[in-house]
């Protein structure tokens, strides 16, 4: 067994406490409109959501840090990517959980660069980049950290739907079987994108994710 292994499930596991359960990243603004509404419908929605925003945002993010790119520069461009308030909000809160998590489990000098650059107002702290920073120093190769991260962020937005739609958990799971062949699909292609694709997201997603800031009655954050 790789040394990195129980180290990565560990970080991507579901009770990794990070937020995740409190948003739904747009999704519930289709639940509210009717649009969302059962197995089959949300699974239309995780699809696009794996091959658009988790691709040319996230994805991406993790693949250029993994090559070498700045990380203040990475997280400026994360910040002007992530137009929906609330997402951008989402990924910093769940950012700055992750790095106090790995501040205490999985201690490096890259994580403790980031912190500095959070704490000195240099840097905001996504997600992507803190899972990534952790995930490099770990040694975990590129496809399998790329493969961890989108599919932990799919059985979170899973489970999230179990509650709200609602659906059973035998759907979730059979969601998630689906899902993993997107995932794959996704870590082929994302190695092939250009710096001209990042941020590159159907504006359906992100309209659903800005009503969302002003929708009636909702469950989550985002």
């Amino acid at each position: 067994m790789s040394g990195y292994q129980l180290a990565l499930q560990q970080l991507t596991d579901s009770a990794l406490p990070t937020g995740a359960f409190a948003h739904s990243l747009g999704f519930e603004t289709y639940v509210d409109a009717g649009v969302v509404r059962d197995e089959a419908s949300f699974g239309v929605w995780l699809s696009a959501f794996i091959s658009q925003s988790l691709s040319y945002s996230d994805g991406l993010a993790i693949r250029f840090l993994f090559e070498g790119w700045e990380l203040g520069e990475l997280d400026e461009l994360l910040s002007a990517s992530l137009l929906p308030r609330q997402v951008r909000e989402a990924s910093v809160k769940m950012g700055l959980r992750l790095l106090e998590i790995g501040a205490e489990v999985f201690p490096s000098p890259q994580l403790e660069l980031y912190r500095d650059l959070v704490a000195t107002g240099r840097a905001a702290g996504h997600q992507p980049l803190a899972f990534a920073v952790v995930a490099r120093s770990l040694r975990v190769p590129l496809p399998e950290a790329l493969a961890a991260f989108l599919f932990a962020a799919v059985t979170s937005l899973t489970q999230n739907a179990v509650r709200a739609i609602p659906l059973g958990q035998n759907a979730g799971q059979r969601l998630l079987r689906q899902a993993a062949d997107g995932v794959a699909a996704a870590v082929e292609r994302i190695p092939h994108l250009t710096p001209d694709d990042f941020g590159a997201v159907t504006p359906g997603l992100e309209i659903s994710q800005m009503r969302h800031e002003r929708q009636r009655a909702r469950m989550f954050m985002s």
